[in-house]
Parts: structure tokens; sequence; C-alpha cells
């Protein structure tokens, strides 16, 4: 036996077709002549909220409470381990394959990173442009190292303290590579 469902009064659809026109003008007008995917932004915000509600209830639950103030050595820990994960993840020809379904190599950007541009539309699009985006993908590593700050706070300073060692030996290697190089500029030039 088939149940009829009733439709959706005309005047809710005749409302959400307005909001649908609107919203689209609205994208429009903010794109100009270059397609931004708002939408699959919106959708990263809400998974993004999502994951910090998450993380949040879960450590309700686990009876966890964030810290009261954070540790200037704390925050250096943090700074620098976003920093580090943040280029690995947006960044490091290692870590290519993961940026792959959402970019184009472009060609390398020295010291073992990558140039890439996005492909795609509307979700992957945005996916691309925040996988390639060391500044956007900070935002969630800080956000991702502060809630296993209060979830596994060993493993997660172990973590940071690993990226900020890394990142220290970047460091020491590009000042190694630069020292290599200082005889040949001490040169004067012959000509």
């Amino acid at each position: 036996m088939a149940t009829d469902t009733p439709d959706v009064p005309l005047r809710a659809r005749e409302h959400l077709h307005a909001l649908h026109t609107r919203l689209n003008d609205v994208q429009s007008a903010y794109e100009g002549d270059e397609e931004r995917p708002l939408g699959g932004f919106l959708t990263l915000m809400g998974v993004f909220a999502g994951g910090v509600g998450g993380a949040a209830l879960l450590a309700r639950g686990l009876g966890r409470e964030m810290p009261d103030r954070f540790s200037a050595q704390d925050l250096f820990l943090l700074t620098v381990a976003t920093h580090k994960a943040s280029r690995l993840i947006s960044k490091d020809a290692v870590t290519a394959p993961f940026r792959a379904p959402f970019t184009r190599f472009v060609g390398p950007a020295g010291d073992g990173e990558n140039m890439e541009e996005v492909r795609g539309s509307g979700l992957r699009h945005s996916v691309g442009e925040l996988l390639t985006c060391p500044f956007c993908t900070s935002v969630w590593v800080a956000t991702g190292l502060v809630a296993g700050g209060v979830l596994a706070p060993r493993l997660t300073r172990s973590v940071a303290a690993m990226l900020t060692a890394v990142f220290g030996s970047d460091l020491l290697h590009l000042a190694y590579d630069a020292a290599k190089h200082l005889p040949e500029r001490a040169q004067p030039d012959e000509g």
C-alpha cells in the first residue's frame, strides 16, 4: 500500500527558491570573474566546527579541561610545531600524494617543497586551497595540537617536540648550505 507524502507547501517552496536565488546572487557578486567555491568553504568550516565540538565533547566526557593559560614554553613549542606541520602538509614534496587529488604539480619551490595549483571546482577546489595554503592549514594544525594537548598530552607534546626539532634541523641545513657557498660569494667578480 503506497502512502502519499504531503508536498512541501507552495509557500515554503517559494521561500526556498527565493533563498536559493539570493545565495546564488551573493556568490556571483562575490566571485566577480573568478570562481570562488563558497559552498565548499562553508562545508570545510562545518567540518572544522564539528571537529572542535567533537573534541570538546570527548574532553568533557573524559573529564579533561582546557588549561587556564599556556606557558611561554608551551606557546613556543605550539608555534614552531604548527609552522613545521603546516609546511609539511601544504608544501613538502613527500606529502604531495595527499594533495594530488586536489592539485596539479607546477614545479619545485626549493628545498624539498613543491609549487602546486589547485584544480577542480566546488568542494574539491576548496580542499585544494586548504591543503596548499600553509596559513590556512596552520589554523587546523594548531587547533589539533591544542585539542591533542587536552586529550593526549604526552603524545601531543612528543609530536610537537619532534616537529620543533625538525624545524631546527631545517634551519641548520639551510645555514650549512648557505655557509658552503660563502667562499664563492666572497670572490670578486672578474670582468
